[in-house]
């Protein structure tokens, strides 16, 4: 809504000088005009698309950690646009990018009461309260991102998104954010010893600190905006994270060195809090899922695109790119097989269903 000063800029500004009489009057016609056009702007509302004035029946708030034009945020943008497109403007759906509305874990906490309605969230940031999920995360679980989909667009998929409910959460889509691979400052990762002695931000998840222990090295789980002063004073050697990341965020100005390991894959879910899917009718669940799942769609181009140019932009930067040996590989892949029994030993089962999907 703008307001009478934003279309001024200083244009009404009392001026020292006497104007004229004619020059008074145009300038009372030109004010008159303008108070006529904000009157309009303030009453339109948003107009369907007869071209109808709508008052929204519901604005809800959509949580998002990352930048303005990062995929997954821009995944929020296209689902804001279609959900406001299909109920003719009477669901609108606010964005607020950059981490303006808290960080990933404490969004999640706040989704889970109501306080806000939606959000995009990883996986690492609800496998501590939902220990099952982990499986879905474990470290070298799959052999690339076509055997990653396979598994989150089946049945499995479906299987996880159902059991966000228990956290009063429902599940709408699955979103891309890569593999991720470990970065360093101080020398390159080349083979299993290299990470002893060395310092390594992980998410502030167990899972995610525990591998990083046993690969070596010492997990020091802190907050994503933290990691490049922290790079930059060397409380950490190392992070890891996607190429997208590591690029917008400047980390490789810093940590110059990249082991490309995809040690995981963690997927992305968009969620919507269980308070606020109540409020709504059959009709408006099934647009919120519909436009959910075609934004991903979405998100998953924008994503494969984003990664291809984050990577050419810190070769280009003259980063130091390490591509570990098949053989090389099998040794971190072996050093961390313990996690998978301790956090879903019960899950055996389905994690070789999972492996197999992928063979």
């Amino acid at each position: 809504m703008r307001s009478l000063h934003d279309y001024g800029k200083g244009s009404f500004v009392k001026r020292k000088k006497k104007v004229n009489g004619m020059s008074g009057i145009v300038a009372g016609i030109f004010l008159l005009m303008l108070l006529m056009a904000c009157g309009k702007t303030q009453n339109r509302g948003t107009e369907n698309t007869t071209g109808t004035a709508v008052v929204p029946e519901y604005v809800f708030t959509y949580a998002e950690n990352q930048a303005e034009d990062y995929p997954t945020t821009q995944g929020g943008y296209r689902f804001a646009e279609l959900v406001k497109e299909r109920t003719d403007g009477k669901i609108e759906i606010l964005i607020s990018a950059g981490a303006a509305l808290g960080d990933e874990i404490s969004v999640v906490e706040q989704l889970r009461f109501g306080g806000i309605d939606f959000t995009r969230a990883s996986l690492s940031s609800l496998g501590d309260v939902l220990p099952k999920i982990n499986m879905l995360q474990l470290p070298y679980l799959y052999t690339g991102r076509e055997h990653m989909w396979k598994v989150l667009d089946g049945e499995i998929g479906d299987e996880f998104l159902g059991e966000l409910e228990s956290l009063d959460l429902v599940a709408l889509s699955w979103y891309d954010a890569g593999a991720r691979n470990f970065y360093t400052s101080t020398k390159p990762i080349e083979k299993l010893e290299d990470f002893q002695g060395m310092k390594i931000r992980t998410q502030e998840a167990e899972l995610m600190a525990d591998m990083a222990e046993a690969l070596g090295a010492e997990a020091v789980p802190l907050t994503y905006t933290l990691v490049y002063s922290a790079l930059q004073t060397g409380e950490i050697d190392g992070a890891e994270n996607n190429w997208p990341s590591y690029e917008s965020m400047g980390h490789y100005e810093v940590a110059k060195y990249v082991t490309v390991d995809e040690h995981t894959r963690v997927p992305e879910v968009q969620l919507i809090s269980r308070s606020t899917w109540d409020q709504l009718t059959p009709e408006y669940q099934a647009i919120i899922r519909e436009c959910a799942e075609e934004s991903a769609l979405y998100e998953r181009e924008l994503w494969a695109e984003r990664e291809k140019t984050a990577e050419q932009k810190v070769r280009a930067a003259g980063c130091v790119v390490v591509q570990l040996s098949a053989e090389e590989k099998q040794r971190f892949r072996d050093a961390v097989m313990p996690l998978y029994e301790k956090y879903c030993s019960e899950y055996m089962e389905l994690i070789e269903k999972i492996i197999a999907a992928g063979e």
